[in-house]
């Protein structure tokens, strides 16, 4: 097997939980034989650095193992290098790993960066920052915000703090282009996706591709005490394109403009950012290895 890296979060929140998927990343090293070696994230950014350097050491795949921050961190070291991105998904979302069917480490995980398959995949930029996921502006950057200052994460979390906050959020208009339509729009949530999900198969962009050389934008126009559940259904459902609360766009480039700047998340890590977003995306950036099924 080629020369391959781990880069363990110790601070990513199931990981700190289960610190025995360390040793058992150690433990596949030694059960495969494996010309590997694992090391440990520091601090916040660390692990870009960490990626860096390991396709600098000749490393022809470099492996995450943490929650959408260190895909994220990871993932940005990587993007236009041959080197190939392995993911242990271990957040509370996993929105690519589930769009790409990557399992979790109990389930095959490791298994995959052996049995599976190299894929290409596209990666988005705004501002210059990369994502892989998804980015968001409005509610949904309010929510990634507070949800990262949790103790505790996971679903149920996740709904008590969207629940706390949902009938609070001000919804503030944007002027959307993408070089072919514009639209002006309030927004309680503005997502631009390259998967079809946030995670935990809440599916914001139906239809995305992460290999189609394009970007999908949903708006949620508004949410109140009457649209909020069925909204959330149709999240559940692949179905939000049926709401007259939703608008829907594709492109390879999107500029948005607001008011002030603000809170935007990216693969659910959040950045104070301009008013003027800047949102491109590259084609086939990052190689990046899933099951040979998939």
């Amino acid at each position: 097997m080629i020369k391959t890296r781990f880069i363990f979060n110790p601070r990513s929140g199931h990981n700190a939980k289960n610190p025995h998927l360390l040793e058992r990343a150690r433990a596949f090293i030694r059960e495969r034989s494996l010309d590997a070696d694992v090391v440990l994230t520091e601090r916040p950014r660390h692990a870009t650095e960490l990626a860096r350097r390991a396709v600098i050491d000749g490393c022809g795949l470099v492996v995450a193992i943490g929650g959408d921050g260190t895909l994220n961190e990871v993932a940005a070291g990587l993007v236009g290098t041959s080197a190939v991105f392995g993911l242990i998904p271990c957040g509370s979302g996993n929105g690519l790993g589930r769009h790409l069917g990557i399992p979790g480490p109990g389930k095959g995980a490791f298994r995959t960066l052996v049995e599976g398959r190299v894929r290409v995949i596209d990666t988005g930029e705004v501002n210059g920052i990369p994502f892989f996921n998804a980015m968001g502006i409005g509610f949904d950057a309010e929510i990634a915000d507070r949800f990262n200052h949790l103790t505790r994460r996971g679903l149920a979390s996740y709904v008590r703090t969207t629940l706390g906050t949902l009938f609070h959020y001000k919804p503030q208009t944007y002027l959307i282009r993408n070089g072919v339509a514009s639209l002006e729009t309030p927004a309680f949530i503005l997502t631009v996706a390259n998967s079809d999900q946030y995670g935990n198969d809440c599916y914001i962009a139906p239809g995305a591709s992460v290999d189609d050389g394009l970007l999908d934008l949903t708006v949620i126009k508004r949410a109140n005490a009457f649209n909020a559940a069925p909204l959330a259904a149709r999240l559940f459902l692949k179905k939000i394109d049926g709401s007259s609360s939703v608008s829907r766009m594709r492109g390879n480039h999107f500029t948005i403009e607001r008011a002030a700047p603000g809170l935007i998340h990216t693969d659910g890590e959040t950045h104070q950012a301009a008013a003027s977003l800047d949102i491109t995306v590259r084609p086939r950036s990052l190689r990046i290895m899933v099951p040979a099924t998939s």
